[in-house]
This record gives C-alpha cells, structure tokens and sequence, in this order.
C-alpha cells in the first residue's frame, strides 16, 4: 500500500491507508455475529474517520481454498450479514442483486464490498494471504466520483495500475455504478482470469433458510 515503485491499484484505499483513514478487523475464529457487531459498529463512525475510510476484515492464513470454495463463501458472509442487520435495506436500494442501482447494505448504508483471496494469482490486486473484506461505504465514491471530470480521472489511474500490477488484463466488469449494463455484485469478487464468474447464488440476500458457512468454508 505504501509502495513508490509499484502503486496499488486501487488510489482510493492508498489514499484512506497513508492518511490513517482505513480501520482494521481481525477475526479468529471467523464469526459472522461479531463481524456484524464490528460492521455496525463502523458504519456508526465511518464519517467521522475520513473521505476514504474502509473497514478492513482479516482472517487467520489456512490451507488454500478453490476459487469457487472462496466465492461460495463470500457470498454466504453476505447472506448471513444481511440476516443478522437490525436495521431496514435502504429504500433507495433496490433488494434485487441482479440491479444497476443494487448495493450491498448494513444499518442503512450502502457498501462496496471487495473479497481478497491466496487463491487469486495473476490478479494481485485481489491477493491476499488469507480469506479477506473490504467494506467501503457507497457515499466514499460520491464525494470522490462527483463529477464526470473527476470520474474519469479517478478510473483512468486505476486502471493504469492495473496494467503493470497484475499478469492479467484488467476485468470487463469493472464500471461505474448505476450504468444500465453494470452490476456492482460482479465487480466484488473477481476471477483470476476474466472467466465469467458463477451466477451470484442469491437473487435477494436473506431470502432462504438453508444458507449456513460450514465448518471447511469457516476455517478458511
């Protein structure tokens, strides 16, 4: 994150890093209540601590997983978070994952949420050397993304980033939320090789009674 020669992709999450602006979870063992306590707990104070705060979850390295085995898992996070959330799905949100306009969301704010894994290779940008989350308010964006000027420049340099960092091209489904062909779902969690990924497991999150993280995904 600090690196002259070789910049992390993302300016966003350098720029919350370098000014103390990232907050920093570590979960062992990995527990979907307390990381809801720990969530809320963020999003209470998230504007207090910067225009480019994110809230970092860590897991403890074990043995790695499959790329499919690590999706599963970050969508059941999800699905799980969305179960324990005391508070409404925002009104403005639509609760259809399959949407332009659709955010994850917990205690009434809009997420961008990222999923790192060790099984990710070629893109570096999404490596990681455990399972891990970022979980970055919508309203980080809008204050950064604001105009079209600043839109553009602010994605330019990402993707120029992306070049040099990772062995892989940089993903056809990154793109700015709310464009009608966009789906924000598909950006956080990426494949190592533009293959498309496996259709999101769930048409609205908290929908179903069997979604459970079983004790192989819970310890990876």
């Amino acid at each position: 994150m600090s690196s002259e020669a070789r910049p992390f992709p993302c300016v966003f999450g350098v720029a919350g890093y370098r000014q103390d602006q990232l907050r920093y979870l570590f979960l062992d063992p990995f527990e979907v209540d307390i990381l809801g306590e720990q969530l809320a707990l963020f999003v209470s104070e998230c504007r207090s601590h910067g225009p480019n705060t994110s809230l970092v979850l860590f897991t403890r390295p074990r043995p790695v997983q499959t790329m499919d085995a690590y999706y599963r898992k970050f969508w059941l996070t999800l699905d799980q978070l969305a179960r324990i959330d005391k508070s409404p799905w925002p009104a403005e949100i639509p609760d259809m994952v399959d949407h332009p306009m659709w955010e994850f969301s917990f205690a009434g704010e809009p997420i961008f949420v990222v999923c790192s894994t060790p099984a990710h290779v070629m893109r570096q940008s999404r490596r990681s050397s455990a399972f891990m989350m970022t979980f970055q308010p919508r309203w980080v964006f809008d204050k950064i993304l604001g105009t079209e000027k600043a839109a553009g420049a602010a994605f330019g340099e990402v993707r120029k980033r992306l070049v040099p960092f990772d062995t892989t091209s940089p993903s056809p489904l990154l793109g700015r939320y709310g464009h009608p062909e966009g789906r924000e779902y598909k950006q956080y969690f990426l494949y190592d090789d533009n293959q498309a990924p496996p259709a999101c497991p769930f048409h609205k999150l908290a929908q179903t009674k069997t979604s459970t993280i079983d004790d192989t995904e819970q310890a990876a």
